[in-house]
């Protein structure tokens, strides 16, 4: 990555030197000409080579170019990561209890095939490359029963069958915070039920006022204030409030319009920073009347206006990196949810990995 821009100048250089004088040869010039001018053109260009490390403004702006070309690639892959296709095809090899059973699907994911996609070089992660990233981390979800399923897929990757399995009952109890250290790589996980955009605001007010941050933060809420509150205004308001406190867990800058440091200590690292955003809803298929009345189609699209306007979110202007569970699971479709609102694991295993592709790249460890 350092010397993209030393081997982007070096591959220029020789292609000026090749394809000049064959352009000249071209032209009906003469062999000596054509060969002169191809030899004064190498010559110049290796004196320039050499000479750029004394020259600090030549040396800057190759510096400075270098810089332009990983940041645009890197960042306009951040873009790509939730491009998600998936292959949803009936199984046969199983016995069919009812029609919206997951075991009745075979689902599939993978990145979308496009020149674009394919230059990021995305992956699926194994136990070993996730644990070697996440070494040493702590990591803090937050939100509903989302928020709850890809802590329940993250762990699955990351932990052996067997302590999954030890750890299962506790991570599905309703309505409650949960806590685990893999002490083999020092990482550690919070879990905490934070349904309302006031309780995610009260978990940053308790991490400014402990100055202790985690590595990675993933937040998301909606749901439950469709169904409680259904108010879209009130949610927007909400999220706003939640953006000014999370902004100030940044370090100064323009970009995400910050002035203030960190509480407490400007060389307080800042956390890698995610929403997750509200899946689909299925209407036909939630499971009581006051959701079916509630989160209706108009409902969830003013919901989902109200996070755009509130400019939470980094494509935005914001902060936090989008997990984009509304594409996933409109792609995946209605075979892929049993109450309308919960999706197959295969769901939340997508969401794990994009996030997981997005802290490679936000970390500069993305080739």
């Amino acid at each position: 990555m350092v010397g993209l821009g030393g081997i982007q100048l070096g591959v220029l250089a020789a292609c000026v030197v090749l394809f000049v004088p064959m352009a000249m040869a071209g032209w009906h010039l003469s062999r000596n000409k054509t060969l002169f001018f191809g030899g004064a053109l190498f010559i110049t260009l290796a004196v320039c080579v050499h000479l750029t490390p004394h020259f600090p403004s030549v040396s800057d702006f190759a510096n400075s170019f270098s810089s332009l070309v990983v940041f645009d690639h890197r960042d306009s892959c951040i873009n790509y990561v939730n491009q998600i296709i998936w292959d949803v095809k009936p199984r046969h090899d199983v016995i069919k209890r009812n029609d919206s059973s997951f075991d009745c699907y075979e689902k599939n994911w993978d990145w979308v095939k496009s020149g674009k996609v394919n230059s990021c070089d995305f992956q699926r992660l194994g136990k070993s490359d996730a644990s070697d990233l996440l070494n040493g981390s702590w990591i803090v979800v937050a939100g509903d029963s989302q928020a709850r399923l890809v802590v329940v897929s993250f762990l699955r990757l990351i932990l052996d069958n067997q302590r999954f399995d030890s750890i299962r009952e506790d991570l599905f109890k309703r309505h409650s915070s949960y806590n685990i250290v893999v002490d083999e790589i020092g990482l550690a996980l919070d879990f905490v039920w934070a349904p309302l955009e006031t309780n995610l605001t009260d978990l940053i007010i308790k991490l400014k006022e402990k100055r202790k941050y985690p590595d990675v933060l993933v937040m998301g809420s909606g749901l439950w204030h469709m169904l409680h509150v259904n108010n879209a205004s009130d949610y927007g308001v909400s999220l706003r409030l939640l953006k000014s406190s999370v902004r100030s867990l940044l370090p100064p800058s323009p970009e995400f319009q910050t002035i203030e440091p960190v509480s407490g200590s400007t060389s307080i690292r800042s956390p890698h920073m995610f929403w997750l955003g509200m899946p689909m809803l299925i209407n036909g298929k939630l499971n009581t009347e006051e959701k079916k009345e509630k989160m209706n189609d108009k409902m969830w699209h003013a919901y989902d206006k109200a996070l755009g306007e509130s400019k939470l979110l980094r494509q935005t202007g914001g902060p936090l990196i989008l997990l984009d569970m509304q594409s996933l699971t409109w792609n995946c479709g209605p075979r892929c949810t049993i109450d309308g609102i919960h999706y197959d694991a295969a769901i939340y295993e997508a969401v794990v990995h994009i996030m997981l592709n997005s802290l490679l790249i936000e970390s500069h460890q993305w080739l």
